[in-house]
């Protein structure tokens, strides 16, 4: 790595915050790291003698693992703590949490929580970067920035892009950072599901909205689907899973209608047969494995700009 590029801001809260130059960087950052998880020896000392922390209060695979590996492999020293492990648990607050964390000198406190807000809050009272990998109902902003970066290697340009954004709308805090992040980049965003499904005046954020799969995947250049988020629904949006994967899972019959060079992608965990159908999963246009390995790749773009290169490593 040459000099460091920089972002506009020090925290990585909400695809808001993100300007066209920060996403291309964050992009770009990412491509150059990819390389390294192809070695037989996955590491490099990039950020030796760093502190990473990943404070997660919610369950996750995906996004907990990639930040993990992503920081070890930038020689960072990374620690893992879950909320059943924290002393939250014996009644601390969630700031006493983050500032007795900040009292041990970290250099990135990594948050996911189920509360939407709780990143922010943290980083109003540490002087840390915070990265939100996910709260609550309200963004998941390194999510997007995998997507991104995952269509950009197949499609090569944002500008003019269609994308369709099928399921629980309403749950889905990837739904909301992808809207911002690709409107930013100048692609059209339209959103399709259920009525139950879809937030009240969702078109304020300069979308489309349709209820009808065939229609709205029609003229789509990537196709995102959503899972069914079953733990954040207790209001009965919807009468069965079999009525919603009736007329909303993605099958190879909607396909044929769509152009041979749509993408499909999905944030996963994904509900097989209930939003997407299993040839479709494993067909040639999913690209859902490759946004797993391009998300560690953008985590560990972000820490690299976020931090710099340490200086240990010109000693």
């Amino acid at each position: 790595m040459t000099e460091t590029a920089t972002l506009s801001h020090q925290n990585i809260i909400t695809t808001k915050d993100l300007s066209v130059n920060d996403i291309e960087t964050i992009l770009d950052t990412s491509d150059s790291f990819k390389e390294i998880s192809t070695r037989a020896i996955k590491k490099v000392p990039t950020l030796r003698g760093r502190t990473i922390i990943n404070l997660f209060f919610e369950p996750s695979t995906r996004t907990r693992t990639s930040f993990e590996i992503a920081g070890k492999r930038l020689s960072a020293d990374v620690i893992n703590i879950s909320g059943a492990g924290s002393s939250i648990v014996k009644g601390e607050s969630l700031i006493d949490t983050a500032k007795n964390l900040e009292a041990m000198s970290p250099d990135i406190l990594v948050v996911r929580h189920n509360c939407s807000g709780a990143p922010s809050l943290i980083s109003d009272f540490v002087n840390c970067p915070v990265i939100n990998a996910g709260d609550g109902m309200h963004e998941h902003p390194t999510q997007s920035l995998l997507d991104l970066l995952t269509i950009r290697e197949h499609k090569g340009t944002f500008k003019g892009l269609k994308i369709a954004i099928v399921g629980d709308i309403t749950h889905s805090r990837v739904a909301r950072s992808n809207i911002q992040a690709m409107q930013t980049m100048g692609m059209k965003v339209k959103v399709v599901a259920p009525p139950t499904l879809i937030p009240v005046e969702i078109e304020k954020m300069g979308v489309d909205v349709c209820y009808d799969l065939g229609q709205g995947i029609k003229d789509a250049d990537v196709i995102m689907i959503l899972r069914i988020q079953l733990e954040r629904q207790n209001q009965g949006l919807l009468s069965s899973l079999r009525e919603y994967s009736n007329y909303f899972c993605l099958t190879a019959k909607h396909l044929a209608n769509v152009s041979d060079d749509t993408l499909i992608i999905h944030p996963g965990p994904v509900n097989r047969g209930i939003e997407i159908s299993l040839d479709v999963l494993q067909g040639s246009r999913s690209l859902i494995l490759n946004q797993v390995t391009n998300g560690v790749a953008v985590r560990m773009a972000l820490f690299y700009l976020l931090l710099g290169e340490s200086d240990a490593n010109s000693n």
